[in-house]
């Protein structure tokens, strides 16, 4: 259950072309779409976020944790999201699009746990909920940020708009997956 699907090279720059082409495809809606050959990987459910980086500082990531659609068409969804609805910045313009780069995490589904001894910094992703609040960092932040175990599950409380010690609390709900991640600089 915690094993994530491991997509082939082929597979994985399909999505990153889908992705930059779903985005591009905004500003010119004559431009065709990419041509995708059906593999049973890409025509499977699967959660998934697609980040964007500006000369490697966020630009923009959205996602969701399960799909009832291909792949594709989650991780194309997700493209256009992440470009012009993640409310923590304006939208992409046309200009921008030769200084970002894709990045895609496909996602296991998550599990709830009770011992946050569970927890594998690098490996895992938390997802949190106390009440309405929910937070969620993706396994990469933590390696990216340095952080052990604690400082991510303080991160994602604040993520949340909680305070940074809220995973500790009886009232909160700890789920974690994994994610096959990748980027058009692999």
């Amino acid at each position: 259950m915690d094993e994530t699907k491991v997509l082939s090279k082929e597979e994985k720059d399909t999505l990153l072309k889908l992705a930059r082409n779903a985005i591009d495809r905004r500003f010119d809606k004559s431009r065709p779409k990419v041509a995708v050959e059906p593999t049973s990987n890409l025509k499977s459910s699967s959660g998934a976020f697609v980040t964007l980086h500006k000369r490697g500082k966020l630009r923009g990531c959205i996602g969701r944790f399960t799909s009832d659609t291909d792949l594709t068409d989650t991780v194309a969804e997700m493209a256009q999201a992440a470009a012009f609805e993640d409310p923590r910045f304006p939208s992409v313009r046309p200009e921008e699009m030769a200084d970002i780069d894709m990045e895609i995490s496909v996602l296991t589904p998550m599990r709830k746990i009770n011992d946050v001894s569970e927890i594998e910094v690098g490996r895992h992703g938390i997802y949190i909920i106390q009440g309405p609040m929910r937070g969620v960092l993706l396994p990469q932040v933590a390696t990216e940020q340095g952080w052990d175990r604690n400082t991510f599950l303080e991160h994602t409380c604040m993520k949340a708009g909680l305070t940074p010690n809220c995973w500790q609390s009886d009232k909160t709900e700890i789920y974690i997956f994994s994610a096959e991640i990748f980027s058009e600089h692999d």
